[in-house]
């Protein structure tokens, strides 16, 4: 076989990339030893007046896992991680894996409803949390099974005196305590008196599980992804082969990017710890907040999403801060718009790689090359080192189809999840001799670059967040005066997509728009409420009843264009008239 005909994007990768990456094979927590080995000294995080070394950060990751292993945590039980990006949230990452458990990553956004899928589907055991969530999980203490709870708040991540601030302030606030005991319910600071350091030996690193990352996949249906050491590893090594930079250089990140998010996770934790990098993790994104931080502290590496870089680019204020500093964008969970793509790289003069992941994929398996010459607008790029993927019809999946003809991608590399938590036959479909089933439509060109067209699954990416409409569904019609709702991803310009709910009232039942996002507000995180509700006497169907989300998105579509059409005609008529176009000087 032709290696050059089959992989045409070696050609086009800049000089210095690697046509295979070196395999990952020993355990993740290598990476921290070695970064603490070799910069001792360096700041790990910077948090507000917080920092904290790689020779700390391995010491308290370490003493971590002694605390899990005394408390009974064995290896390969699963503990659920449930915080913000903050200093605690990367002690506990790496001190979960170095005690030799399996992390959950679990979204501190979720409401009731989706805990108890998260924890009953892992069956994580132990679960280290913020204190603002504890009403929220402790309502379901009875039927979890959580045996210990880890429990931190935002004082300890902080140092004299803002520490001793805040938790003034919290003493005034007079919320129900929580019932720290000491025996399943611990207080963060507590649980390293008396510990030993420990990291447990992994047998296995190319086999042996360190995560589970839930995705909906096609059935919107929550499965726990299972990556393991060499995934994660071997996809920080693919990443760093396509950014080329070194350890020696002492990057700092913006960690914006939420952590349980497994791009977030592999942008902004594992890839600093792999570089010796400092990391300025923010637990909320606020963008006058990453403005002054980027003034202060001067980051070069910036992982972000569309969303992001629009918000920023609209803040009033911008031309007084000086982003120069930032040398790397790093782009994905949505498209970038041109436009924005171009204004961004002015402001900063960075390199923006727009890249293409997926959960299943730890997460990134495309990526643009960092040379601006070699950039191809639209496209998410060329597969990363040592990673094949292909383009196969659409029915069969096994024909693989010519450059520009659209069909499924499909993807296969050392990063490739070993498959589904406790689910045989849905792994069985994903992975098929060797190759990732993606669900998403897309073409590639003579160069090997690749286009994403549209998704199999229906899946919808808000802001950056995975939204699975069948989840949205389910929510809408549990509401006693809900008949029938279906939710569909509809186009927006600053968060790539929104909700719309379609609801059809019980008889003589009345709602209001409000009523039904107050609804779902109760029962979901914030980015998978609603934004849009259209009431209807009825939905469109198939002969056999399926509700057809499809045509409810044509509809919208049309919509869209029809207001783009008659935008053109506005303008057109107003500059026959000799006046100025709107937004024009």
């Amino acid at each position: 076989m032709n290696t050059e005909l089959y992989r045409p994007w070696f050609a086009h990768y800049d000089a210095f990339v690697p046509r295979i990456t070196e395999t990952w094979d020993k355990p993740l927590y290598a990476m921290l030893d070695e970064a603490a080995d070799r910069y001792p000294n360096r700041p790990a995080i910077i948090f507000h007046n917080t920092r904290i070394s790689y020779k700390k950060l391995r010491e308290s990751a370490e003493l971590f896992a002694g605390a899990l292993k005394r408390m009974g945590v064995k290896t390969g039980q699963r503990v659920a991680l449930m915080m913000p990006n903050m200093p605690q949230t990367v002690i506990a990452f790496w001190g979960i894996i170095k005690a030799g458990a399996v992390v959950v990553m679990t979204n501190p956004l979720y409401m009731e409803k989706e805990i108890m899928a998260n924890m009953q589907d892992s069956g994580a055991e132990h679960i280290v949390m913020l204190d603002l969530l504890w009403p929220r999980v402790s309502a379901l203490r009875d039927r979890l099974p959580l045996r210990n709870f880890i429990i931190t708040g935002a004082a300890d991540a902080l140092s004299f005196p803002l520490n001793w601030l805040y938790r003034l302030k919290k003493a005034r606030n007079k919320k129900a305590p929580i019932p720290y005991d000491g025996k399943s319910v611990f207080e963060w600071k507590k649980i390293f008196k008396g510990a030993e350091r420990y990291s447990a030996p992994i047998a296995d690193p190319l086999h042996d599980p360190i995560m589970l990352q839930y995705t909906g996949g096609t059935t919107g249906l929550p499965k726990g992804v299972t990556l393991t050491h060499s995934n994660l590893g071997t996809n920080c090594r693919q990443v760093l082969d396509i950014i080329n930079v070194k350890a020696e250089d002492h990057h700092t990140f913006i960690s914006l990017l939420p952590f349980f998010h497994v791009y977030g996770l592999t942008t902004g934790l594992i890839i600093p710890i792999a570089l010796a990098a400092t990391t300025l993790p923010l637990p909320r994104y606020v963008p006058q907040d990453v403005l002054r931080l980027i003034a202060k502290h001067k980051p070069s590496i910036f992982p972000g999403a569309p969303s992001v870089y629009i918000s920023l680019l609209q803040q009033k204020n911008l031309a007084q801060f000086d982003l120069h500093s930032i040398k790397i964008c790093v782009s994905g969970s949505a498209p970038l718009p041109r436009e924005i793509f171009r204004q961004f790289q002015e402001t900063t003069g960075a390199s923006i790689l727009e890249g293409y992941g997926l959960t299943e994929a730890s997460p990134i398996t495309h990526c643009n090359p960092l040379g601006k010459q070699g950039q191809k607008a639209n496209s998410i790029g060329m597969p990363l080192p040592g990673t094949d993927a292909r383009i196969v019809d659409m029915e069969g999946g096994s024909l693989t189809l010519p450059p520009g003809k659209m069909g499924e991608l499909i993807v296969s590399g050392p990063q490739i999840m070993s498959g589904y938590w406790r689910r045989p036959d849905e792994s069985a479909s994903a992975l098929r001799n060797g190759w990732l089933y993606t669900g998403d439509l897309a073409t590639m060109d003579e160069d090997g670059y690749f286009y994403i067209v549209d998704r199999k699954k229906d899946m919808v990416i808000v802001s950056g967040y995975n939204v699975y409409p069948r989840e949205v569904d389910e929510v809408l019609l549990e509401h006693p005066k809900i008949q029938e709702a279906v939710s569909v991803g509809i186009r927006d310009d600053i968060r790539g997509e929104i909700l719309k709910a379609y609801v059809v009232t019980q008889e003589d039942e009345e709602l209001t728009k409000a009523d039904v996002i107050a609804w779902c507000r109760q029962k979901l995180a914030g980015y998978k409420v609603p934004r849009l509700v259209e009431f209807r006497k009825e939905l469109p169907k198939t002969i056999v009843g399926k509700v057809l989300r499809r045509a409810l998105r044509d509809e919208e579509e049309a919509k869209i264009a029809k207001r783009k059409q008659r935008k053109a005609q506005s303008t057109a008529v107003n500059a026959d008239n000799g006046e100025e176009p709107l937004g024009h000087s």
